[in-house]
């Protein structure tokens, strides 16, 4: 492909570029704020063509080849678009952001700034029970009495731990020490910068139903702002990823057993997908449930 001669003008997208800078509030104190971005569709699609010269040009074909390649899993070019947000969220929540490796970070050192006392109280419908089929998550809703208890814990030990730590603080106690005494429920800030491909990771996760609420918020605000950068793309990964549905080998034994005419639990059985445990009571997680769970998912498509 010849290389490019003359100036080269920035792609740019109008919707993305009247939200630059522009915080989207998330939770009590927390925002989503999309800084700069590189790359649009155009983009993927050019790095995928570069082997071959320019090709076709149409919107049409450029929606088909960013498909064909998302599809197929060939995820290098969605690597050419990158992002980079400002985000100001609780720190519980900034641990689980964290574990998603592939990005750049620089988060606000409480070393060197004072933490602000804002800090998390989550709404009662959210104070629920541990849940019986997710060891991570939530389930079935608690009395009042116990959530009004909770919340009111949690405001005391917040307040009482800001206190403490600026108590520290004027004593002479060093940033980085009197920290110790805040609660994950206080707030952080950083910037994200990650690429397109890594993005999509990202919202696989923390869009999915068995993600934590309060990240799943932040998610679904990354996932309005970036797609506002390259809405065909973004379509492609609702199309195959988000919304898609592999089947492991033993699935596909177990829907092969459906379409021959068992039913649900006997092709469960035939293809070794177990569904009750040895003394006889049922299991509510692990491959036969999930893929029962498949299943509903297939029912409910429309």
């Amino acid at each position: 492909m010849p290389e490019p001669t003359g100036p080269l003008a920035r792609p740019r997208v109008e919707s993305a570029d009247r939200e630059l800078g522009v915080r989207h509030p998330v939770l009590s104190h927390g925002f989503v704020a999309l800084i700069d971005y590189m790359g649009n569709d155009d983009a993927i699609v050019q790095a995928a063509r570069v082997s071959y010269g320019k090709g076709t040009k149409t919107a049409r074909d450029d929606r088909g080849l960013i498909r064909y390649l998302l599809r197929h899993r060939h995820t290098t070019p969605f690597e050419m678009v990158e992002y980079k947000f400002l985000v100001r969220l609780p720190i519980f929540v900034a641990r689980q952001w964290v574990r998603h490796r592939t990005a750049s970070l620089n988060e606000v050192s409480a070393r060197y700034s004072v933490v602000e006392d804002e800090y998390e109280v989550p709404p009662a419908d959210e104070v629920r029970h541990q849940s019986t089929r997710n060891r991570q998550g939530r389930g079935d809703p608690l009395s009042p009495e116990i959530v009004s208890a909770f919340q009111g814990d949690l405001e005391r030990v917040s307040k009482d731990a800001y206190a403490s730590y600026r108590r520290a603080l004027e004593a002479g106690v060093a940033r980085e020490t009197a920290r110790l005494l805040l609660p994950v429920a206080y707030y952080t800030q950083w910037y994200w910068k990650t690429d397109l491909h890594n993005l999509f990771h990202f919202l696989l996760l923390r869009l999915d139903p068995h993600a934590q609420e309060e990240i799943r918020l932040f998610a679904a605000q990354v996932d309005r702002l970036a797609r506002l950068v390259c809405p065909v793309a973004f379509e492609a990964f609702e199309e195959f990823q988000l919304h898609g549905l592999a089947l492991t080998r033993r699935e596909q034994v177990a829907l092969r057993a459906l379409l021959e005419g068992r039913t649900p639990t006997e092709a469960c059985a035939h293809a070794g997908l177990e569904l009750a445990r040895a003394d006889g009571q049922p299991l509510t997680t692990g491959e036969g449930p999930e893929f029962l769970e498949k299943l509903e998912r297939l029912r409910a498509a429309r």
